[in-house]
């Protein structure tokens, strides 16, 4: 008896600061994947599995950025459903939320980060120690969301101490300010893909930057000696396994020429429209989207008609 065609089900919405963008990832992905599968894009509005999304019938193909999505909320509830999905697992996709826990991940396996310091809203540290620990060109943000959401730039006691005090919830991350070239690289199955530079005009990536037309410019493959795509591709491959990631991920480094290259965050389920980071990435390889939604579901569809045969032998 031959397993039946599986539906990708594209995920997108979802609840997090992220929703918009999110929706624009699902419409792009399910219109590409579409192209080669049977496909159907479900609207998350609450932190919950979709009605109607079958273990029989269903491959998820997630593209819910931020939390519940991307930190191993929906992951969990999958896997608890029987449901085969791509992408990073419910462990890994918790880990990565994690900015402070992933690079205590990397940095064990030799792979650069930003000295920085975690804290809980309600108990800030100290100005005068933040400043003796990292000096005063920083950068502050949430610990636990993606897309730049919250970011921001500080560069002076009077500033760091100003958004110390408007923090009222959450758990943040105070970096040292890593002034460089900022580059992304997707790594497919494992493998590091191209590596894509980028070149906000602001000086500073973050939420506006990314998501307002003409304010960032990408190179992409990024202008770097051989050598040094190398060294960002294995760091690439690196981080991914040291934290564990499955199928695909987005990756962002700084490359610092007093730092070197240092982590920025890992993306385990980045942007998906055509000119988002990842698909840039990847057309660097000879992939374009429709190729690359096609090889992101592959091996989901492969745990799918495995999970089929094992129940019609």
């Amino acid at each position: 008896m031959s397993t039946p065609l599986p539906i990708i089900a594209v995920l997108a919405g979802g609840t997090s600061a992220e929703r918009e963008v999110s929706l624009g990832s699902g419409r792009a992905s399910a219109l590409a994947l579409a192209r080669s599968f049977p496909t159907r894009m479900f609207e998350i509005d609450s932190d919950a599995l979709p009605a109607g999304l079958d273990p029989a019938r269903h491959v998820v193909f997630s593209t819910l950025h931020g939390t519940f999505g991307e930190d191993g909320g929906m992951q969990r509830l999958l896997d608890a459903a029987g449901v085969q999905y791509a992408g990073c697992d419910a462990a890994s996709s918790r880990l990565t939320m994690d900015k402070t826990r992933t690079k205590a991940a990397v940095a064990a396996r030799g792979v650069g980060v930003a000295p920085g310091i975690r804290f809980e809203a309600g108990a800030p540290p100290a100005v005068d120690a933040v400043i003796a620990q990292l000096g005063e060109n920083l950068v502050v943000k949430p610990n636990n969301e993606g897309s730049s959401v919250g970011l921001e730039v500080i560069a002076s006691r009077a500033g760091l101490g100003a958004k110390l005090a408007s923090i009222t919830a959450g758990a943040w991350l105070i970096e040292q300010r890593i002034v460089g070239r900022e580059l992304s690289i997707g790594v497919l199955h494992g493998k590091a893909l191209g590596v894509v530079e980028i070149r906000p005009k602001s000086g500073v990536y973050d939420f506006t930057s990314k998501y307002t037309k003409g304010l960032t410019e990408y190179f992409a493959p990024a202008p770097l000696e051989p050598a040094t795509t190398a060294a960002v591709q294995a760091a690439a491959e690196t981080a991914f396994q040291a934290c564990g990631c499955r199928d695909y991920a987005r990756i962002d480094f700084i490359l610092s020429p007093k730092n070197g290259l240092c982590l920025l965050e890992i993306n385990t389920l980045p942007g998906m429209k055509e000119l988002s980071l990842l698909p840039m990435s990847a057309r660097c390889a000879g992939l374009d989207f429709t190729a690359l939604v096609r090889e992101l579901v592959a091996p989901a569809r492969e745990r799918f008609h495995a999970a089929a045969s094992a129940l019609c032998p």
